[in-house]
């Protein structure tokens, strides 16, 4: 292999094109050495040319378009004349005082003292003056279900919104939400409730907004979900209830006649339950075909209405609520036992 010839030296070497020597002459283009150069703020750039838009660097001067600098005072001044967005409109006086959602409003005589006792601890939490005006929707949304479900549904609406995390108003936002008949944000709302709450107790409303969804298969799934021994009486009533529904949904009509002969099926007792209880075991036993059944079961669920009437003080005392039963077959109509006087139940859960 031959020999290359020997290289020479580095210091030796020609410049090329003229450019300055690594080791201390000035660089190219006449600038200083990077080590004693000024630094980049406010050198001029390599050309000579300013910066953009003839502004300044940014460590002094104001920003492009002679906007002022962010980080100093008067950020906010008036915009530079040709701006296309115009400014905003004041505000009128008292503006920052209205609440940010239409909320409706509360009249004079709710103070939110009249809420559940058990309720209004939960909205312990809460700053007082919002614990206060969510406790006032919430007694509203109680006292106009029945007669304006949709202004209801407006106050548990407002309560929702101030309380996101109170158990309490998510339930009455779902249950409001089921009056008006929106079984989708009802479902969503009660499964809401249900992780807040880790309660069961709604779980016979979201069986009947799965229904109401059109869902009655998944309707039954969801009730078998839960071991009805968790569940308190009354809501394993109004379980067997929403079940017997999904039944009859199915065209499963003796299917849904046994989910409600369940032990509370009991004439001789009423409880706040029974008539709700009594009355769709009537409406089964009339899609069954077994009329007088059916009337009789009917009128039960009458009487019990009005024995738990009675104990609530709305009819007067001395009204005697009886159950009258039949004996034997119906052709033996006229004979009849001895009329008996109701019990009323004082609680849902208490035992049999």
């Amino acid at each position: 292999m031959a020999e290359r010839p020997d290289r020479p030296r580095r210091d030796d070497r020609p410049k090329r094109d003229g450019a300055p020597r690594r080791d201390g002459a000035p660089q190219r283009d006449g600038a200083p050495r990077r080590d004693g150069a000024p630094k980049r703020d406010g050198a001029p750039r390599r050309d000579g040319a300013p910066t953009r838009d003839g502004a300044a660097r940014r460590s002094g001067a104001p920003q492009r378009d002679g906007a002022p600098r962010r980080d100093g005072a008067g950020y906010r001044g008036p915009r530079p004349a040709g701006a296309s967005r115009p400014d905003r409109p004041r505000r009128p006086e008292g503006d920052n005082d209205r609440p940010r959602h239409d909320d409706p409003p509360i009249p004079e005589h709710v103070t939110g003292k009249e809420l559940d006792r058990h309720a209004r601890n939960e909205l312990r939490t809460l700053a007082k003056e919002n614990a206060d005006r969510v406790a006032q929707h919430l007694v509203m949304a109680a006292e106009l279900i029945d007669d304006d479900p949709a202004l209801a549904h407006r106050h548990a609406a407002a309560a929702a919104r101030r309380a996101g995390r109170i158990a309490v108003a998510r339930e009455t936002y779902a249950i409001t939400a089921y009056a008006n008949g929106d079984f989708a944000l009802a479902l969503r709302e009660l499964r809401t409730y249900r992780r807040i709450s880790g309660s069961n107790e709604q779980l016979p409303l979201m069986v009947d907004c799965e229904r109401g969804l059109g869902r009655p298969e998944k309707a039954l799934e969801l009730a078998r979900s839960v071991d009805r021994a968790t569940l308190t009486e009354a809501a394993r009533v109004e379980l067997a209830i929403a079940m017997s529904g999904a039944r009859l949904d199915l065209d499963q009509t003796e299917q849904a006649l046994l989910e409600l002969e369940i032990p509370q099926l009991d004439p001789t007792t009423a409880y706040r339950y029974s008539p709700a209880l009594f009355d769709s075991y009537a409406v089964v036993l009339a899609e069954l075909g077994r009329e007088e059944e059916a009337d009789e079961w009917a009128r039960r669920a009458d009487v019990a209405a009005a024995a738990i009437a009675a104990a609530d003080g709305e009819t007067p005392a001395d009204d005697t609520i009886e159950i009258v039963e039949e004996e034997g077959e119906a052709g033996a109509a006229e004979a009849r036992q001895p009329e008996s006087e109701v019990d009323v139940a004082e609680g849902d859960d208490a035992a049999r």
